[in-house]
């Protein structure tokens, strides 16, 4: 018989093909991939979520293949109130928070205008989460996530105050949504019992503070990383809850690619993406999109690139 015609079956060990296998052995599939969780808890209103944008984008891309990616709503502000919000950051009122936001804007480069907080302030970010929870619930992870990146973009780069329903009903239907059945059922009841839900899975986390990210693995130990944080301790992180030293990224995506998918990004994005000085932009620009396919604009003397409509 021709042992080595894989088309021809050996009549001995009954295998079709190269009969070098073992007749039994122990095998675990479990080991090529473990079942790893990452949730983020943070909040529409987070000026540090705004600020790991960069970074968790870059993870999230390089490295998801690795994990599950879970959003959790946190509730920052349900309301404003005679007392302290935030005294250890001298948050009291409103406008206090215009000068906390402007400087997490200049530190990060993420911009962030921040004028609002005195001329028309937010007065509760529960209305975007519920927002979030109905979008999630009605169509999938992805589109909630993209709304909550659009909110963020209306509010710290663009002065929009997201707590409004009419503003949030325009960023829901430039999603191709339905923005008024989604924020009308957002402010009833039911809205709210989804947001709670976020709520008490937050505090099984045991998280206090936003951002927080926590990468857990199937016996549910993991580690947990409060604060913006480099994109390298995001990696280690994840190489700690895996208990691999030898992670395979995926490479990034083109930049048109990632324009495509984001629709907006600003130059630290950009810079974090790839690795590049500020300085290297444009030389990236030029040789990766296609001239007419994008608007280059600045705001708060910070470039960004926005996908030409």
């Amino acid at each position: 018989m021709m042992k080595n015609n894989p088309m021809i079956c050996d009549l001995e060990t009954g295998v079709c093909g190269p009969a070098e296998e073992e007749e039994m052995e122990m095998i675990d599939f479990n080991s090529a991939k473990k079942a790893i969780d990452l949730y983020y808890v943070t909040d529409p209103i987070c000026s540090h979520c705004w600020a790991i944008e960069p970074v968790l984008r870059r993870f999230k891309e390089q490295y998801g293949h690795y994990f599950h990616f879970h959003t959790v709503m946190g509730g920052l502000l349900e309301k404003w109130h005679d007392g302290p919000i935030d005294p250890a950051n001298g948050i009291y009122k409103p406008a206090d928070v215009a000068g906390h936001w402007r400087e997490v804007g200049e530190y990060s480069r993420m911009p962030i205008d921040g004028s609002l907080m005195i001329d028309n302030p937010v007065q509760s970010s529960f209305p975007p989460s519920r927002v979030f929870k109905v979008i999630q619930k009605h169509h999938n992870h992805a589109m909630a996530y993209e709304y909550l990146r659009r909110a963020r973009e209306a509010l710290f780069a663009f002065n929009r105050n997201i707590s409004e329903p009419s503003v949030m009903i325009d960023i829901v239907n430039q999603l191709g949504l339905d923005g008024e059945a989604i924020v009308k059922e957002a402010e009833q009841p039911s809205g709210q019992q989804l947001l709670n839900e976020d709520f008490n899975l937050a505090r099984k986390l045991g998280v206090r503070g936003f951002p927080t990210v926590i990468i857990m693995n199937e016996e549910n130990k993991g580690v947990k990383v409060v604060g913006g944080r480099p994109f390298d301790y995001y990696v280690t992180g994840l190489k700690q809850v895996l208990n691999e030293e030898d992670l395979q990224p995926k490479p990034q995506p083109s930049l048109s690619v990632l324009l495509e998918q984001e629709k907006l990004l600003f130059s630290k994005e950009i810079e974090v993406m790839y690795d590049l000085d500020k300085s290297e932009i444009q030389t990236l620009i030029e040789k990766e999109l296609t001239p007419g396919s994008y608007e280059m604009k600045e705001i708060l003397g910070e470039r960004y690139f926005e996908k030409r409509k």
